[in-house]
C-alpha cells in the first residue's frame, strides 16, 4: 500500500473523514490513490469548505480552472472513471451534488 499523505494536508476535510476512509470508499470504487488524487480530493474539499450550495456546473468550471495545466475535466476523468463529482466526492467524504451521476 502507497504512502498516506499528512492529515495535516486536508484542512478543509469533514470531520467524519480520514485517510483510511478514503483509502478504503477508493478501493470499492476500483481505485488506488496516487499523489493526484490526493491533491484532487484536497480541491475538492477546498471548493466545498467555500461554496456549501454550490452546483454542479459550478463544481466542474471550479475544477476545471483549479487543474487546467494539468488537463482540467479530462484529466479528473483520468483519475476517477467514474466521474471526479460522484467518485471524487464520496472518496472525499463530501455529500454528492445533486444531478451528479457523472
Amino acid at each position: 500500500m502507497p504512502e498516506l499523505p499528512n492529515l495535516s494536508e486536508f484542512p478543509n476535510a469533514p470531520d467524519d473523514w480520514d485517510l483510511e476512509l478514503a483509502v478504503q470508499t477508493a478501493q470499492e470504487h476500483g481505485i488506488e490513490l496516487s499523489q493526484d488524487h490526493w491533491e484532487a480530493i484536497a480541491g475538492l474539499q477546498e471548493y466545498f469548505s467555500k461554496h456549501e450550495f454550490g452546483t454542479r456546473r459550478e463544481l466542474v468550471d471550479a475544477l476545471d480552472e483549479k487543474f487546467h495545466l494539468k488537463g482540467g475535466t479530462r484529466y479528473l476523468y483520468q483519475l476517477f472513471p467514474g466521474g471526479p463529482i460522484a467518485q471524487g466526492c464520496a472518496i472525499a467524504g463530501l455529500k454528492i451534488p445533486a444531478g451528479s451521476v457523472d
